[in-house]
C-alpha cells in the first residue's frame, strides 16, 4: 500500500512540473548531427607577378658577365619613365653616355657587345673594339623628336644608339663617316653590326632608314619588329 501512494505522489509531482514549463520554453528535440560536406581543395587563379620576370632578367644579364647597378624607378612628365632599369658599369669594354636601360634592353645590348661586335671587328677590321661611342639611352621625348609623333622608346628607357667604335689597332669607325665611306671593310664592319642586331632588338634603324638616323645605329626593345 505505502509503494502505491509513493507512485502517486512521483506522477502527480511529474504532471504539475510539466504544467508549469509555458509551451515556447519546451525543451528542444535533439536530431542528430549531420556530417560536414566534403570539398576537393582548388588551387589559387595563377598570378602574374612582373617583378618575377625583372628578377629572372637580371639573373640573365649577371650570367652574361655583365656588372650594373639597380636603377629606382622613376615616373617622369609627358610618359616618360624609367621602370626596371639599370645601368651597366662592366661588359668588358668601355662604352659611353650609358645611362639606364630596361633590364632587357640592357642584356640584349650585352650580348650584342660580346658576341657581335667582336666577330665582325675580327671578320673585317682584323683588330678588336676596345670602345663603343654611344650618343646615350634615356631621353624624353618624340619619335625622330617630331613634336606630335607618339612618345619613342628611348623615353622609356627601352633603346641606345650606337655612333661609333673604336680599335685595338688605334682607327675609330663612325657610322656618319664609314657607314657609305671608302673603305669596303669599314662598310662591311658596320653591316655586319647591324644585321646582327636585328637577330638581338626588337626595332633596329640605320642610315639606311632615313636620314636621322644617318650617324648612328638605333637598337631599341619596343613593341613590333623592325629592321632597317
Amino acid at each position: 500500500m505505502r509503494r502505491l501512494r509513493v507512485a502517486l505522489v512521483a506522477g502527480v509531482t511529474a504532471l504539475i512540473t510539466m504544467s508549469c514549463v509555458p509551451k515556447g520554453h519546451q525543451p528542444a528535440r535533439r536530431t542528430p548531427p549531420r556530417s560536414a560536406p566534403r570539398y576537393t581543395a582548388q588551387p589559387a587563379p595563377p598570378t602574374y607577378d612582373i617583378s618575377a620576370a625583372h628578377r629572372l632578367c637580371l639573373a640573365q644579364l649577371t650570367s652574361d658577365g655583365a656588372r650594373y647597378n639597380q636603377l629606382p624607378d622613376r615616373v617622369f612628365g609627358g610618359g616618360c619613365s624609367a621602370i626596371g632599369t639599370v645601368q651597366l658599369t662592366d661588359i668588358g669594354m668601355p662604352t659611353t653616355n650609358l645611362g639606364a636601360m630596361t633590364c632587357p634592353l640592357a642584356d640584349a645590348f650585352t650580348r650584342w657587345t660580346r658576341d657581335a661586335a667582336q666577330k665582325a671587328a675580327a671578320a673585317w677590321l682584323s683588330s678588336p673594339v676596345v670602345k663603343i661611342e654611344s650618343f646615350g639611352t634615356y631621353s624624353c621625348r618624340p619619335i625622330n623628336n617630331v613634336e606630335g609623333n607618339k612618345l619613342s622608346e628611348h623615353g622609356l628607357s627601352d633603346a641606345v644608339d650606337i655612333s661609333g667604335f673604336v680599335l685595338a689597332d688605334g682607327r675609330r669607325i663612325t657610322v656618319l663617316d664609314d657607314w657609305n665611306g671608302p673603305d669596303e671593310y669599314a662598310r662591311n664592319f658596320l653591316r655586319a653590326v647591324h644585321d646582327a642586331g636585328c637577330r638581338r632588338f626588337h626595332v633596329v634603324l640605320g642610315p639606311d632608314a632615313n636620314a636621322l638616323h644617318r650617324n648612328h645605329l638605333h637598337f631599341d626593345m619596343g613593341p613590333g619588329v623592325y629592321c632597317k
